[in-house]
């Protein structure tokens, strides 16, 4: 698609290029990994679903940091003042009036029984989680804003996945609960909010074929930044089954 973009020296209208983002962004879009779909059927054990649970904080806990760094890169007030709602809503109010979200995912590992000291230090994650969480802060710092803005477009797709995850979490794991998976909630309205900004924003600054397919390509590289990391995990946990040295062990884990 990117190529044909490029290809094509035809500037698509906002509708077009908002239904290519689309398009792309869903094919490539980490709930069609098989590690995800394990997890919606039921079918990980508890030691998997805590391997998750310490992976992602590393890339939840980087969240905050990736929207420092595009805010600090921009000149308009007005687009500072829309994105600073993002750091908000994953670090929290100091005085405690709202829970962010990096609080909320450690309720979720805690509610897994993982130890919270373990998931914050963030020593036992996967080195290619690691690695994953390093390329996304230097996909939003080494391109362009227009790049940056465009990598978060993933938030499009998050009510789906959210969707699907949440109901199927609490339907066939009886050990989670509503508030183990409190972290979510919120996603549900702040993902399409920040979604809508950002779609509106990269469809108004693309406005050359060049751009636009670099948008379409900032994505598709967030995509995979994703699809990565379950990579490692299925790897790791569930086949082959091999943990790379001083990565976390479950305890159910047989190979």
């Amino acid at each position: 698609m990117v190529e044909a973009i490029r290809a094509g020296q035809r500037l698509l209208t906002p509708t077009e290029l908002e239904q290519a983002l689309r398009e792309a962004g869903f094919a490539r879009y980490h709930i069609h990994h098989p590690f995800h779909r394990l997890m919606n059927a039921g079918d990980l054990t508890l030691g998997q679903m805590q391997a998750w649970a310490l992976n992602r904080y590393c890339y939840q806990a980087t969240i905050p940091k990736k929207d420092a760094l595009i805010l600090a890169r921009s000149e308009d007030p007005e687009f500072r003042r829309e994105w600073r709602k993002r750091i908000i809503d994953h670090d929290g109010e100091e005085n405690g009036e709202k829970d962010g979200g990096i609080r909320r995912w450690l309720k979720l590992a805690e509610g897994l029984g993982l130890d919270r000291d373990m998931v914050t230090a963030r020593r036992k994650a996967l080195p290619a989680t690691r690695y994953a969480v390093g390329a996304y802060l230097d996909l939003v710092t080494q391109g362009s804003l227009l790049t940056a803005v465009a990598s978060s477009l993933t938030e499009l797709f998050s009510p789906v996945a959210i969707g699907e995850r949440v109901p199927a979490m609490l339907a066939r794991y009886d050990y989670i609960t509503e508030e183990t998976l409190s972290y979510f909630t919120p996603r549900l309205h702040q993902a399409p909010r920040d979604a809508e900004h950002a779609l509106a924003l990269v469809t108004r600054w693309a406005d050359t074929p060049e751009k636009q397919a670099e948008a379409v390509e900032a994505l598709l590289a967030k995509c995979d930044l994703l699809w990565a990391m379950l990579d490692a995990l299925h790897h790791a946990y569930v086949s082959p089954g091999q943990i790379p040295p001083g990565a976390f062990r479950p305890k159910d884990h047989r190979t």
